[in-house]
């Protein structure tokens, strides 16, 4: 009786293990999705800003070639992504907040198409800034499910492909002609956040040398357009600004995935 109890038991204890393997497992996949939708949503931000900074070179005709396509690819990919989130989220919230995200968009893409002038360009300015507020709602919510503090370093490092493109929308904005208060201010915020940001994750100890690496190569060409943004009444060098941001942005989604792969 004893001995068949003891089988009982250790049947039972397996059981449990193999249980609560699953739900581990279980557990490591929902993570992984979640994770790989805030990259998304984050990847979202970012285009939202890019849009319609491309959109107000094409209009200037200022590297119009390369801001031509960039601006088609960010498209195709705005509406890959919002269909990816769409068909994994299931939060009511979220996905109402995806549905503005999208008819934002549509309506961006509407103006896009219309004959480029001053009022267009505003309009465009106000869209980009509807599609990152939705997007940054689903991020929040996403770092919320996943308890990501906001001074994660993959965080920060994410966080500053969006601002490189902002500060590069609102600079050519000015230089456009859209030339109130709230451009400088909008500019110069981001810049300040941008250069803070840029500190903290050069003085992070957990740094590996390929990190402080790719973190000099930015804080090289931060030095150079940096100037540009300080002296944005003076204008003029919209180009540099345009390849050195898009250089910024393409190094700091290298350091977001080595950030992101360092504390996984």
């Amino acid at each position: 009786m004893k001995k068949y109890i003891k089988v009982i038991l250790s049947s039972i204890t397996v059981l449990m293990m193999v249980t609560y393997s699953h739900a581990d497992e279980a557990n490591t996949l929902a993570t992984k999705d979640t994770v790989k939708l805030l990259n998304l949503a984050s990847t979202q931000k970012m285009i939202s800003q890019r849009l319609a900074k491309d959109y107000l070179y094409i209009g200037n005709r200022v590297a119009l070639s390369k801001a031509s396509r960039q601006f088609d690819k960010s498209l195709l990919v705005l509406s890959e992504i919002q269909k990816q989130l769409v068909e994994s989220i299931n939060d009511e919230e979220i996905i109402n907040l995806l549905s503005f995200v999208d008819m934002s968009s549509e309506e961006f893409k509407e103006v896009s198409q219309e004959a480029y002038n001053l009022d267009n360009a505003q309009l465009i300015l106000d869209l980009s800034e509807s599609m990152l507020e939705g997007s940054e709602y689903v991020v929040s919510t996403l770092k919320g499910t996943l308890n990501i503090d906001e001074s994660n370093m993959a965080v920060i490092a994410s966080r500053q492909s969006v601002l490189a493109q902002r500060i590069a929308k609102y600079y050519i904005a000015y230089q456009s002609g859209i030339k109130d208060k709230n451009t400088v201010e909008q500019m110069q915020d981001a810049v300040k956040v941008f250069t803070i940001a840029q500190k903290t994750l050069m003085e992070n100890k957990t740094n590996t040398p390929e990190l402080n690496r790719k973190l000099n190569d930015i804080a090289r060409l931060w030095k150079v357009v940096y100037k540009f943004y300080l002296n944005i009444e003076k204008g003029g060098l919209p180009l540099i600004v345009f390849n050195t941001t898009d250089k910024i942005t393409k190094k700091m989604n290298e350091i977001t995935t080595m950030y992101t792969d360092l504390y996984k």
